[in-house]
């Protein structure tokens, strides 16, 4: 046995360092034997022929429906998930995992994962592994930084087994792995745990490939999520009503960081999910949205979605508002008014610095803009209608003595 498991991680680097011999592997028909390991109670086994079926399902002609059918993959993925999940029990063992357990389950997650991509039909039977899942991604003692194996790939491998309970509507009394009686906020507590932790710990360009996953996983979960969880994900992270002392996004709590996420420059994946999330949790709708988070953060979620603006964060813009500052239309939040733009309290916000503009300034920089809007349209780059020409051709232009 310890000859044959020898030889075993040797084709397992073979086949990982020359994608060509994978398909000699699949033609000689070893697939079938190393799923048949997979039932063999032993990490070492587990590790070794998870990683080899894991690399068959690249650059080869291997249809894994015979070995769901014939060979039982999804029962014995299931049963060595399930044996994992016995080192993270509530009591505490006194055999916490080796580092020969970790890896077998790393790799045996990663062949779940693409498993539950590349066969959507047998997701509900790989779907019985995620209480087991969600119980060691909970338990878990978590390592600095957060996002690494195991833990990326238990957030990977529950991504498409949130599926499986997507779109099904359910009484809140039915029962739902992710979220358990008598603690129905545990794994919800932990998605948002690990996050805050990430966003602290990486760079925005690590954050983009190691945080994306659990954003979007968060998202799917808040969208099957029973009613009287979502207010419990949206405290935890929408900006509350505390933070409006200033400009919302210039604090330290996890909002503020995904608000800022949100305007990344260099994260488009993670940007894009993370004003998707905070979208959803303003319902989908936009002018809860601007009110959760100020109109700066939401704007360009709203256009490049080309969902529509809510007046109130656009009025100020308009002839009929009272005023000409966008900030000047305000929304209201717990009986107190607030910049629609900044999400500030209007009372907490700084006052103006230096006098006001008497008529004679007012009138001169008028005039200045008028000349930089006709320069601008004189260079043909962008098509711009002078504000004061526009004024004057809808009647709104009225000359004073």
């Amino acid at each position: 046995m310890v000859t044959s498991r020898e030889a075993s991680k040797c084709l397992a680097n073979v086949l990982l360092l020359e994608s060509k011999t994978r398909q000699i592997f699949v033609d000689l028909g070893y697939p079938v034997k190393a799923a048949q390991r997979l039932k063999n109670h032993n990490r070492e086994d587990e590790l070794l022929y998870s990683r080899i079926l894991f690399l068959t399902t690249y650059d080869t002609t291997l249809d894994f429906e015979d070995i769901f059918t014939n060979h039982h993959l999804a029962e014995s993925i299931n049963q060595n998930i399930a044996r994992h999940s016995k080192h993270y029990s509530k009591t505490g063992r006194k055999d916490p995992p080796t580092p020969t357990d970790i890896q077998a389950l790393s790799e045996t997650l990663k062949l779940l994962f693409n498993l539950s991509q590349y066969y959507p039909q047998h997701l509900n039977d790989l779907a019985k592994c995620a209480p087991n899942i969600l119980k060691i991604l909970c338990r878990i003692s978590l390592a600095t930084p957060v996002l690494q194996p195991p833990v990326t790939y238990l957030v990977n491998a529950l991504l498409n087994l949130s599926v499986v309970y997507d779109d099904k509507p359910r009484k809140d009394s039915d029962p739902n792995p992710y979220f358990p009686k008598p603690d129905q906020f545990c794994n919800i507590d932990r998605f948002i745990s690990i996050l805050d932790n990430a966003v602290r710990t990486y760079t925005e360009e690590q954050l983009e490939t190691l945080a994306t996953p659990l954003v979007t996983l968060l998202r799917k979960v808040f969208e099957f999520a029973p009613m009287h969880v979502r207010p419990h994900m949206q405290t935890a992270l929408l900006p509350s009503n505390s933070e409006r002392s200033q400009p919302l996004g210039q604090s330290n709590t996890l909002a503020s960081r995904l608000l800022r996420l949100s305007n990344s420059a260099v994260a488009p994946s993670l940007r894009e999910s993370i004003a998707s999330l905070l979208f959803e949790l303003s319902d989908k709708d936009a002018t809860s949205f601007v009110r959760n988070v100020g109109y700066g953060f939401a704007s360009g979620f709203l256009m490049t979605h080309d969902l529509p603006v809510p007046a109130t964060a656009t009025e100020g813009w308009s002839t009929g508002a009272s005023g000409g500052d966008l900030g000047e239309k305000l929304t209201n939040v717990d009986g107190k008014e607030v910049n629609p733009v900044t999400g500030q309290i209007r009372e907490m916000e700084p006052e103006a610095s230096g006098e006001e503009m008497t008529e004679e300034e007012k009138e001169r920089e008028a005039e200045r803009l008028f000349v930089l809007f006709e320069r601008l349209k004189a260079t043909g780059v962008v098509n711009v209608k002078n504000p004061v020409e526009q004024a004057v051709q809808e009647g709104r232009f009225e000359e004073v003595d």
